[in-house]
């Protein structure tokens, strides 16, 4: 990659206190969506991140997709973007439309982690002329979280205000080694911001979603991305995706977990370039 580009992109050490400043506001219709964009070729990639996440989540992998335009916004109630009056997930998936049509986007490839995976698909089957290739990762179309989930055990019990330093994150931000500290410090500044009421509105919204039917009648291309070590939507979740998801093909990330852009960026790039060949390499690789 070329010292220019490396300069142009954000570092994922020095650089992740200056994330929030790259933002920009984009009027999308009924309220504001901050995103972070860099310039480059198209099509462009509009990359959706998860549940208590923000555009931060794609810090790491920018770099590894040096050279294309990059749009990664906040969900709605999430980081600086403003949260609306609900957080369905078609709500989302609403917002991340009007995001592409404001700034005239012609048929990005979207990516999209987790929650992130899950409005990708919303908008895909909403909206399929505005979506030219869809990549689920860590993605479910039914999350069935059960009462006793320690997803569900551990935001019930976060009272605000929520520190950054809560034991909860080590098992939310789990991930191998060799993950950036000064990134997932960032993340959990960026999740203790958002009250603990609104976390538990947003996970019983994502507990209630079945996509299945919706998924269904997806027929954009669709590249699954999965970790093998995905504690939260394993096998069961990837095959569920396969069933529903008639142009999709699995690709497994064998020695992630839930999170395979922070783990393995630079797969996760390689991946998402040769799966949409109109993807141009980037300069110097």
């Amino acid at each position: 990659m070329s010292s220019a580009a490396l300069d142009a992109l954000p570092d994922a050490g020095a650089e992740q206190d200056a994330w929030a400043g790259r933002k920009r506001l984009v009027d999308v219709g009924d309220l504001e969506i901050a995103c972070v964009e860099i310039a480059g070729a198209e099509p462009g990639l509009l990359l959706v991140h998860g549940f208590t996440d923000t555009s931060r989540s794609f810090s790491l992998l920018a770099p590894h997709l040096a050279g294309r335009r990059l749009i990664m916004p906040d969900l709605r109630g999430h980081g600086a973007s403003q949260a609306g009056k609900g957080f369905a997930i078609a709500e989302f998936a609403d917002d991340i439309a009007g995001l592409i049509r404001r700034l005239r986007l012609d048929r990005p490839v979207v990516v999209g982690h987790s929650l992130g995976a899950m409005v990708a698909i919303a908008l895909a089957a909403r909206h399929d002329a505005l979506v030219g290739g869809l990549v689920v990762m860590a993605g479910t179309v039914k999350p069935g979280f059960e009462q006793g989930h320690p997803l569900v055990a551990g935001v019930q019990a976060l009272r605000d205000p929520i520190s950054p330093a809560n034991p909860f994150y080590a098992w939310w931000h789990a991930c191998r080694d060799g993950v950036p500290q000064p990134f997932l410090a960032g993340l959990a500044e960026d999740a203790s911001a958002m009250p603990a009421a609104r976390w538990r509105a947003i996970l019983e919204e994502i507990r209630r979603a079945d996509l299945t039917d919706a998924a269904q009648t997806v027929r954009t291309q669709t590249l699954i991305l999965a970790g093998a070590c995905d504690p939260l939507f394993g096998e069961a979740h990837q095959q569920a995706l396969l069933r529903a998801l008639p142009e999709a093909v699995l690709v497994r990330t064998e020695a992630c977990g839930h999170n395979p852009h922070w783990e393995d960026p630079a797969l996760v790039a390689k991946a998402v370039i040769e799966a949409f060949g109109g993807l141009r390499s980037p300069p110097d690789q």
